[in-house]
């Protein structure tokens, strides 16, 4: 026995699809407009993107990262909107004859929104009026959409009407899209930076060599421009931190809690700098790596200022994203490492995707443990009282850099002259400093390379060693030993959950 559902017309597939695009395209530009008022990452599109990155697995983010670098959130983007897509016209297809099954997938849609903006660490409670706005607008727009498309299967002008609307609705959805993206963007952190104007520092770094990199040769120039500066953080949208608004809290197992402004930072003697970081993620001869002049002051006299109590083991910093990591205290403290809190960079204000206002750089430890940007919370802790984002997610807890080494000329799998060849590259040991590089053909004995000049045990090293190759193919290794007698391993461990160890090894053809 049919029912009436069973007998009524159905919407034609293309307005039935069209429907719930037009649905999803509103609710998102709703909350997008309402987050330029509560905060950015309030905007459901990127409060789920945002949790999404949080529950992805480390060994998924891995891959992410080694697969597509700094373009790992334009990909995730992007999938969003493709998966997003999809299920938007999944949910007109499902109400071709009744609206009912895709405004239950609608309100679903904006549930989950609702939910990732209430659990983002960075936005208060009032956050959650964003996508709720899109839950609204969702189901308003659907609902309306839909009772307009079924009067067109029996009125012309109600055709006309439906199509008008639609192309309303994506205008509106357009414009207030327009609109949240200019709202929100009123917190104007390039500007502010602007405003900073030069940093000059009371103690500036020793200028650097002319012979401290083989750039001719094929190794990176020794200071990395900010342009080029390797960038890899959890951050979906780069946080806009004006310096007028920052502050930096440091409280916890301290014997006063304090709390410094920008000015109160920049107004003080400032520190330079030359200091490599490096990303745990960094395979073997990956990219990672970059070395820049840092600039502010040392992050242990703040310290001092509040006055550490005994037995805190953790500086637990938090980002303006809520970002959080964990910083062995000894570190922080010892006045040989030289900790900075950071507000410059290569002789200008930090960059905003590098932090801006200020930033951590802690010497010789991996940038998960020790080189939060956007910092504005600093808590003196235990390891067991404060568990940080990446602790959480299998990493390690202290690490520190390991003793490694790349070959950045020739290239992978590059055609080379047969004879002499020059191969280069560069090797850290961050804090401990680089001793000697050894370079081997084939399976042949190890033969050291010339170093160029050292500039601090906190930065890279440039290497480069001629050898002799007949015409065919080849490989070449290299490995380094650091200043504590401690040769790089050869054996191959992956990124988690403390950095990568290896020989880098690489492929050529001789002709």
């Amino acid at each position: 026995m049919s029912t009436e559902l069973d007998t009524r017309p159905r919407l034609a597939a293309r307005p039935a699809a069209l429907i719930g695009v037009l649905a999803l395209l509103a609710a998102l530009a709703a909350g997008h407009l309402v987050a330029g008022f509560v905060g950015p990452n309030a905007s459901p599109y990127l409060a789920v993107g945002n949790s999404a990155i949080d529950v992805t697995p480390s060994w998924l983010k891995d891959f992410a990262v080694s697969t597509f670098g700094t373009h790992d959130k334009v990909v995730l983007l992007l999938g969003m909107a493709v998966v997003l897509l999809g299920l938007a016209v999944l949910a007109g297809l499902l109400s071709r004859r009744s609206h009912l099954p895709g405004l239950v997938l609608v309100a679903v849609f904006g549930a989950v929104g609702v939910l990732a903006a209430y659990d983002r660490p960075d936005l208060g409670q009032i956050a959650i009026v964003a996508p709720l706005a899109s839950l609204l607008v969702g189901v308003g727009v659907f609902t309306w959409l839909h009772r307009l498309a079924w009067s067109q299967t029996v009125s012309t002008p109600d055709r006309r009407r439906f199509l008008k609307t639609a192309v309303g609705v994506a205008a509106g959805a357009g414009v207030a899209g327009l609109a949240g993206q200019l709202i929100g963007s009123r917190k104007d952190a390039e500007g502010s930076r602007a405003a900073v104007g030069r940093l000059v520092p009371a103690r500036p770094a020793p200028a650097i060599p002319a012979d401290a990199d083989f750039a001719k040769l094929g190794t990176p120039p020794f200071l990395t421009s900010n342009r080029d500066f390797y960038r890899i953080d959890t951050a979906l949208v780069v946080p806009q931190v004006r310096a007028e608004d920052w502050r930096l809290r440091i409280h916890g197992m301290v014997e006063r809690e304090v709390t410094f402004g920008y000015a109160d930072i920049r107004d003080r003697p400032l520190v330079e700098r030359s200091i490599t970081l490096t990303c745990v993620s960094n395979e073997v001869g990956g990219p990672y790596i970059s070395t820049a002049n840092f600039l502010g002051v040392e992050l242990r006299d703040l310290l001092d200022e509040a006055g550490v109590k005994p037995g805190a083991e953790q500086l637990f910093s938090t980002s303006a994203d809520g970002w959080t990591c964990g910083t062995p205290v000894d570190a922080v403290l010892d006045p040989r490492r030289g900790a900075l809190l950071a507000i410059g960079m290569n002789g200008e204000p930090l960059p905003v995707e590098h932090g801006f206002p200020a930033r951590m750089v802690v010497p010789g430890l991996y940038g998960y443990v020790s080189a939060t940007k956007w910092v504005t919370d600093l808590e003196v802790t235990t390891w067991k009282a404060r568990r940080a984002y990446w602790l959480d997610r299998g990493w390690g807890e202290r690490g520190p850099i390991k003793t490694q080494s790349r070959i950045d000329a020739p290239k992978g799998f590059a055609n080379v002259p047969a004879g002499k060849l020059i191969v280069a590259g560069i090797a850290w040991a961050q804090h401990t400093g680089i001793e000697k590089v050894e370079v081997r053909l084939d399976n042949g004995p190890w033969q050291p390379a010339t170093l160029s000049t050292v500039v601090n045990d906190d930065t890279w090293r440039m290497w480069q060693a001629e050898l002799q190759v007949s015409p065919g193919g080849h490989q070449v290794s290299a490995r380094a030993t650091d200043k504590s007698g401690y040769p790089q391993t050869g054996e191959r461990v992956g990124t988690v959950p403390d950095g990568a160890t290896g020989w880098h090894t690489i492929r050529f053809d001789a002709k």
